[in-house]
């Protein structure tokens, strides 16, 4: 194990206490509960006393669970499709009433693009004087923390220097930042994000128009957009149609039925109070935003959508697609974990939304390459022997139905998001699940030896764009004759500019 993670145990309890999750409900924990400890007990005790009665009879009957399992799967994303209507947009308040927001971007070697987030959030259409910015830096990133200090900021965008400590993960930043947040409502970005100028707006009026006074979170679409569309490789379109499956057809459907769901790792827009009240974001989670929606509904928090978007780039080639799949099967096996300890305190509702989106989302990865090999290698040998393949028509029949609702999620999704999915993307789409389950077992592995490290997404500067007509006032224009401006609450940090 490497040497910066040395004393990282004997920090897990001094951190849960300093962030406000308790222990039973974060990620540190990885022993299981005496609840998790009674259920596989039994799960395997069941399945122990079936394998010694008719070992063959139990073959079969978990070979039939799972299909049905999946096929059940494949009708509740249909389902989905057909409720996700498009939200009903709130009108924004009056000026006068707008909430103070807060904006938080934590960013850790994002030296090359800090000036393009900076310009990006200068376009925000909101009054300057009720925005608060955070550019959330570690203290160590000298790099990025000098072309955060050089860029020409807006006056209400700040840099924070986050105080060294471990983890070293977006959520513990984002946590160091949150005591210090001023807003009423408050969002975060990443590095490459496009938010739409209006969205701030947009989610000020949904909040306003919670009569219920449950609404904690906002989720706004994440919507991918190739480095260029003429040349976009097949990576760059397979993920661009899995997010928008995910954040147009099936978040929407889940809101609309009145349901938890992960939320997304930017673009969340909470109610700063409740965030605090329920602790922040859990250090030790590598997904701390699928936990986080999770959280919030137990505590009794109901979370929604919005349709203005933001807009993203792709990891890229394999080698930095590989690791953020990871990082992402990683925390969903950490989240799950932990959401399982306790499933009760989810409440039917949110224990079935967990098993629809994580589990499932899990078990889909694991299963996805042996499904294709064994199909495959089928086909093959029978081709080779002159034989008909002996396929079972329940399997043949899982295989088509989940292939067909997984298309049709993406192409409804594409559609709304407007971007390109055709036929060829389609037949190319079962080489792009293969791929999940590598991503799968590289989680599982990691998941053991390094649960709590953070694999780094590189980021790059998009190319320029035809120029496109302001979209912002004047007023959120930059302002570049504003002077370089550190946050006060750690103006001592060290700082590597003269």
């Amino acid at each position: 194990m490497d040497g910066s993670w040395t004393n990282v145990l004997s920090e897990r309890r001094r951190d849960a206490s300093r962030y406000g999750v308790p222990g039973r409900q974060s990620a540190a924990q990885r022993s299981l509960s005496v609840d998790q400890v009674i259920l596989l007990g039994l799960a395997c005790g069941a399945v122990a006393v079936a394998w010694s009665v008719d070992p063959r009879g139990l073959g079969g009957a978990l070979v039939t669970t799972t299909s049905v399992a999946f096929l059940a799967l494949a009708a509740w994303r249909i389902t989905l499709v057909v409720v996700s209507a498009k939200p009903a947009v709130a009108h924004a308040p009056p000026l006068a009433a707008l909430p103070r927001y807060t904006i938080l971007a934590a960013l850790h070697d994002e030296a090359e693009v800090v000036g393009q987030l900076v310009e990006r959030l200068s376009r925000i259409d909101y009054p300057p004087h009720r925005l608060q910015g955070l550019l959330v830096l570690e203290a160590h990133d000298h790099a990025t923390i000098a072309a955060a200090l050089t860029a020409p900021r807006p006056a209400w965008l700040e840099v924070f220097v986050a105080p060294p400590g471990q983890p070293l993960t977006k959520p513990r930043a984002l946590n160091c930042a949150l005591h210090h947040a001023t807003g009423d409502l408050l969002t975060v970005y990443d590095a490459e994000d496009e938010p739409d100028p209006q969205q701030l707006r947009e989610a000020a009026a949904r909040f306003a128009a919670d009569r219920m006074g449950r609404l904690a979170c906002l989720q706004a679409p994440l919507r991918i957009r190739p480095r260029s569309t003429a040349a976009a490789t097949f990576l760059e379109r397979q993920f661009a149609a899995e997010y928008a499956a995910l954040f147009e057809t099936l978040l929407p459907g889940m809101c609309r039925l009145g349901l938890p769901f992960p939320l997304g790792g930017t673009s969340n827009h909470f109610r700063t109070d409740v965030l605090r009240a329920v602790g922040g974001w859990d250090v030790w989670n590598v997904t701390e935003d699928a936990d986080l929606g999770f959280r919030l509904w137990r505590r009794g928090w109901r979370l929604g959508v919005i349709t203005r978007p933001t807009w993203e780039t792709p990891p890229g080639a394999f080698q930095h697609w590989l690791p953020q799949r990871t990082r992402w099967l990683k925390g969903y096996m950490q989240t799950f974990g932990v959401h399982s300890r306790r499933p009760w305190e989810l409440g039917p509702r949110g224990l079935f939304s967990l098993l629809v989106t994580v589990g499932a989302g899990l078990a889909s990865a694991a299963i996805h390459g042996l499904s294709l090999a064994w199909l495959a290698t089928a086909v093959v040998v029978s081709a080779m022997a002159g034989v008909t393949p002996l396929i079972p028509a329940l399997a043949v029949g899982v295989l088509i139905v989940g292939a067909a609702s997984a298309w049709l999620c993406c192409w409804i999704g594409s559609r709304r998001a407007g971007i390109p999915y055709g036929l060829a993307d389609m037949l190319a789409a079962p080489a792009y699940w293969a791929l999940l389950s590598l991503a799968w077992m590289h989680a599982a592995w990691r998941l053991i030896r390094e649960p709590f490290a953070w694999d780094k997404t590189a980021h790059r500067p998009d190319p320029p764009r035809a120029a496109r007509p302001a979209r912002a006032p004047a007023h959120a224009r930059l302002d570049e004759t504003a002077p370089n401006r550190l946050s006060a609450a750690h103006a001592a940090a060290p700082q590597p500019v003269a």
